[in-house]
């Protein structure tokens, strides 16, 4: 018997149908051992990064949720059924490469431990890997390492510092990416609305517009792009005459004519990236829909890994589809083929394995779930047109006359004559012209209107927010995060609560703007340092750092330890920065100890009229000097006082009597904090409050459950040693109901 660990069920399961007997096939279900939690060491903050030069830290590795019993279930099975082999097909990445030499540690009893890996789930191709296994890629695993351990030293240390803003997390590639959402939404609020007028008018299916300016014009109209745009004008006037001038009229002149050709290339296979926004342009879909559907589809041995940046494919995949294309749309549909892309050093693409494709090119669609199905065609199609040839179309530049009107009309009218590509992508595209306009482009000829000319009046907009793909494209074109990483970044930032998602767009909430414009700053300030923590371009730099020790041409600890260095720098003066500027906790605390003071009182101490002109360490020294002045402590705190009237008009009693009883003179008096009067009151007013009657809710419930029990009331309430029903406490009420609720959930289970 020969052993295959893979990290999902559904691929496993896929494969062994592949293998048949002889072999045991399981799924570690992803990472099986990764670094500790805060509470899973002594000192997390010292011993998951401690190392010595030259060497990278070497953590204690602590079993993930439920992994320690499902490698036991499969080391208890293997050894049983006499396994000798062990084959680790985890995933061909840097991740996968990780948990491979975590479980070729964990396996390393068995004889014979080996790495396997393929970028498809077929037949071939996993009876040809397991055919030639090799050793770990440990250059992959140091990669792997540094990453996680940087990572883990931002997510900790400056999560930390975040907390004083009362935020909950930082990260080395969510933060930059949060900054493109939050500039975005700035540059919105900061447009300024810029009213236009234009002129149209539709003919033989071209939409024809008024040219009002020349570039040169004084009036000429220039967009917030700084791109000129002659069918607008600001002057409403001219708009309105030409708009009368066309409805005067029902056609149009041809006054010139020039003839152009137009080829669109086609698209190179998918990276991660391009197919996540390719479904939701095509589909509609959200990114993690894309991303679940795109993993089921992998598992199930219909195409290929899912997780890459490359756009190369395998030869006899393109010679397969590229005989597909003939015969299905002829040899002058194929073209030399595009995106055989390379893995270098200086580029940002990884190119650890294919693209993204359908395993069999001969399959153009598959009988399986509805969504499934949907996105293995589109990605069947954007293979297929990467090995066809350019689209072609005819362009006519037209410029029009009309009669009564002095202003020139302008539009382009072109029709497709080789559809190349776009034949596999026709379900994709539709309302495509394939013949010119019948009325011909002879100057002087008249072209009949289509309809009624248009005046429109609108102002620019701001620029869009970002959408989840689009902020895909952005992190890519910066350079941050990789493939495996950008569903997940996305997500945090929606789910930790800094960015709204309304439909397709992305906004920053309020949490959002805190930690990019004033959390943030504390770590991207620095004269010392050009490039900041969290901006793009350091985190880009990082990531072609781990390239390179992917690629073996950079050491890894010597990596590692330089960027120790500059966070060590960075991360000091942030904690310098936030000592000189006061946290928002601090400001609410501060407040609330001066709250009751009159106005002159509080310039007194404080030396100021704005609490906020003072930095953290008079902040600091005035609440110290204050929590020494005040007799007995802070004032109670407006939370304090209002939850004591509450209970005192619940349970009503006379409060200043009550207060005098406690030995305080008036509500004024009361202090703040733990251990001061007001807590100490609540608590009191709240025991009374337990002691007070039973309420009428808690003793239908008493008497419903004592009927299911199958006991009277008076046996229910002797549990509670009280006399009856009538006389028993709201708190024991509560006590005898949660019992009750116990005995009647043993007697479901029939103890």
């Amino acid at each position: 018997m020969k052993l295959v660990i893979l990290e999902s069920k559904a691929k496993a399961r896929t494969i062994k149908k592949y293998l048949g007997k002889g072999w045991i096939v399981e799924a570690c279900n992803g990472h099986v051992q990764d670094l500790p939690s805060k509470r899973g060491t002594k000192d997390s903050s010292k011993a998951l990064w401690a190392s010595k030069p030259g060497e990278l830290p070497n953590p204690p590795w602590m079993w993930t949720d439920r992994a320690e019993s499902i490698i036991g279930k499969i080391i208890a099975k293997a050894s049983a059924s006499g396994v000798e082999e062990v084959f680790i097909a985890t995933d061909p990445d840097r991740e996968g490469e990780f948990i491979a030499w975590r479980l070729e540690i964990i396996f390393s009893e068995f004889a014979s431990v080996t790495r396997v890996s393929f970028n498809e789930i077929t037949k071939k191709a996993v009876t040809d890997a397991l055919k030639n296994s090799r050793s770990l890629d440990m250059d992959l695993v140091k990669a792997a390492l540094v990453r996680r351990f940087m990572d883990r030293l931002v997510g900790y240390r400056c999560s930390k510092f975040c907390r004083s803003w009362k935020l909950r997390s930082m990260g080395r590639v969510q933060t930059p990416a949060l900054g493109f959402v939050v500039d975005r939404e700035l540059e919105r609020e900061a447009h300024v609305p810029k009213e236009y007028h234009s002129v149209s008018v539709d003919s033989n299916g071209v939409n024809l517009k008024v040219k009002f300016h020349e570039k040169t014009d004084s009036e000429s109209w220039t967009g917030d792009d700084g791109k000129h745009r002659p069918d607008r004008t600001s002057n409403s006037k001219l708009a309105n005459s030409a708009y009368d001038a066309l409805r005067g009229s029902d056609s149009l002149t041809v006054e010139s004519v020039e003839d152009g050709i137009i080829r669109r290339r086609p698209k190179p296979p998918f990276t991660t990236d391009t197919m996540l926004q390719s479904a939701n342009s095509n589909l509609g879909w959200s990114i993690s829909k894309t991303s679940g559907v795109a993993s089921s589809l992998y598992q199930a041995g219909h195409i290929t890994y899912i997780r890459t940046d490359s756009t190369r494919t395998n030869a006899d995949a393109r010679e397969s589809i590229r005989d597909l294309i003939s015969k299905k749309f002829g040899t002058n549909h194929l073209g030399s083929g595009v995106g055989e892309s390379k893995k270098s050093s200086k580029s940002k693409v990884q190119d650890a394995h294919e693209a993204i494709r359908p395993t069999d090119p001969n399959v153009e669609s598959i009988d399986s779930d509805k969504d499934e199905g949907a996105l293995y065609s589109l990605v069947w199609a954007r293979f297929a047109a990467s090995q066809m040839s350019d689209s072609v179309r005819e362009r006519r530049q037209i410029v029009m006359s009309c009669e009564g009107l002095d202003l020139p009309l302008y539009g382009t009218s072109s029709w497709r004559t080789h559809a190349g590509w776009e034949a596999a992508f026709s379900k994709y595209m539709s309302n495509v012209a394939t013949k010119p306009p019948e009325s011909g482009f002879i100057i002087g000829s008249a072209w009949e209107f289509d309809g009624e000319p248009t005046l429109t009046t609108d102002v620019t907009k701001p620029p869009r927010r970002f959408s989840e793909s689009s902020i895909i494209l952005q992190m890519k074109s910066a350079g941050i995060g990789r493939p495996s990483t950008y569903v997940s970044t996305v997500t945090k930032l929606v789910d930790r609560g800094y960015v709204d998602k309304d439909g397709r767009s992305l906004s920053p909430t309020s949490n959002g703007r805190l930690l990019w414009l004033d959390v943030v700053p504390h770590y991207n300030q620095d004269a010392l340092i050009v490039d900041g923590l969290f901006t793009s371009e350091f985190t880009s730099s990082m990531e072609q750092s781990l390239d390179k020790i992917e690629l073996g041409n950079a050491d890894a600890a010597a990596t590692w330890n330089d960027f120790v260095d500059v966070f060590r720098g960075m991360h000091n003066n942030a904690l310098e920065r936030r000592r000189k500027k006061p946290t928002l906790r601090q400001l609410q605390y501060l407040d609330s100890m001066i709250s009751r003071m009159t106005e002159e009182e509080k310039h007194e101490i404080l030396g100021v009229d704005d609490i906020g002109a003072l930095s953290g360490d008079d902040i600091r020294r005035v609440i110290d000097s204050l929590s020494n002045q005040i007799q007995g402590g802070v004032p109670a705190s407006e939370k304090q006082v209002a939850l004591i009237i509450k209970l005192a008009d619940k349970l009503a009693i006379d409060l200043d009597v009550f207060l005098k009883e406690q030995g305080v003179i008036e509500i004024d008096s009361l202090t703040g904090g733990r251990d001061g009067t007001a807590s100490e009151v609540i608590d009191k007013l709240i025991i009374l409050d337990n002691s007070s009657p039973a309420t009428e809710r808690q003793i239908s419930t008493i008497r419903s459950m004592s009927e299911n029990l199958g006991v009277t009331v008076e046996e229910a309430v002797e549990l509670v040693r009280s006399e009856s029903i009538e006389s028993i406490a709201k708190m024991d009420a509560s006590s005898l109901i949660g019992i009750l609720k116990k005995r009647i959930q043993s007697k479901r289970r029939g103890k």
